[in-house]
C-alpha cells in the first residue's frame, strides 16, 4: 500500500478554484482503501461526493468490485478537470458504429491535433457507453517486481470485457506543451458492477457513445516527477 495521497481540496486551491467541482480519472488513495484501484472522481469541494472506484477483489480468480468511493483524496496520479460546477456551454458528441481502429477519445484527440497543430487544446468531460462492450483494465495490488516496459505493465494489469451502460470521466490533451503530460485518460463506473480504465470498445458494429465535454482555460501541472518515462501511458 502506498502512503502517498493528495486531497482534492488541495488540488482545487492550487488551481485557483477553491470550491471546485472535480471530475476525472485517477488512482485511489490506497492508504484509505487498503489496496490499489481505479477511481472515477466526481467531487464537489465542500459539497457532495459522487465518486466511484473499482478494485480487484480476488487476484487468483480475477474478480472485481465497483462501488462508491467515500474519500476526498486520491493517490499516485490523476488527470483531473476542475470547474466551478455551474451551467455553461458544452460540446455534445454522439457516435455509433466504429469504422476505424482508434477508440472514442483517441479519435477526437487526433482530430484536435490535426486541426490545431502546435496549439494545445485540453478537454474534460463525461461520456456514456450506451450500447456495446469495452475492454478495460483494473489495477491489482502493487507489483512486487520492477515494471520496466509496457509488456511488464500489461502482464501486471487485469483486463476485462465490460458491458454498457458505463459512465466515464475523461481528460485529454491534443499535444504536450512540454509538461510531460499523459495525452488521454478515461475511467468508468456502473451500478451493475463494471468499472475500470477504458481502452476501447470490442463491439464496433453496435457500439454507441454519447458524451458532453468542455474546453479547459489552462493546464496546471502539479508535482511533476523529476525522472520520467513513457511506460504505461495507454
Amino acid at each position: 500500500v502506498s502512503t502517498q495521497s493528495t486531497g482534492l481540496q488541495t488540488i482545487a486551491e492550487l488551481c485557483g478554484i477553491p470550491g471546485a467541482t472535480v471530475i476525472g480519472p485517477s488512482a485511489v488513495a490506497s492508504v484509505k482503501v487498503g489496496k490499489n484501484a481505479e477511481l472515477v472522481n466526481n467531487f464537489k469541494v465542500g459539497g457532495e461526493n459522487r465518486s466511484w472506484y473499482t478494485r480487484v477483489t480476488d487476484e487468483t480468480n480475477d474478480t472485481y468490485l465497483c462501488e462508491k468511493y467515500p474519500h476526498d483524496s486520491f493517490g499516485l496520479l490523476g488527470n483531473l478537470y476542475l470547474s466551478q460546477g455551474l451551467p455553461g456551454p458544452v460540446i455534445k458528441v454522439s457516435a455509433r458504429i466504429r469504422t476505424g481502429h482508434r477508440n472514442f477519445i483517441t479519435t477526437m484527440n487526433e482530430g484536435l491535433a490535426a486541426d490545431f497543430g502546435e496549439n494545445t487544446v485540453a478537454v474534460g468531460g463525461v461520456f456514456m457507453l450506451k450500447e456495446g462492450k469495452t475492454k478495460c483494465h483494473v489495477m491489482p495490488g502493487f507489483s512486487c517486481t520492477p515494471i520496466r516496459s509496457d509488456d511488464d505493465v500489461n502482464r501486471w494489469l487485469r483486463f476485462y470485457e465490460m458491458s454498457a451502460p458505463l459512465v466515464h470521466t475523461s481528460v485529454f490533451v491534443s499535444r504536450d506543451p512540454g509538461l510531460d503530460l499523459r495525452l488521454e485518460h478515461s475511467h468508468c463506473f456502473s451500478e451493475h458492477g463494471d468499472g475500470g480504465h477504458y481502452h476501447f470498445d470490442t463491439t464496433p458494429d453496435t457500439v454507441w457513445y454519447e458524451g458532453y465535454f468542455s474546453l479547459a482555460e489552462r493546464i496546471v501541472r502539479i508535482d511533476a516527477p523529476e525522472v520520467t518515462h513513457q511506460i504505461g501511458r495507454d
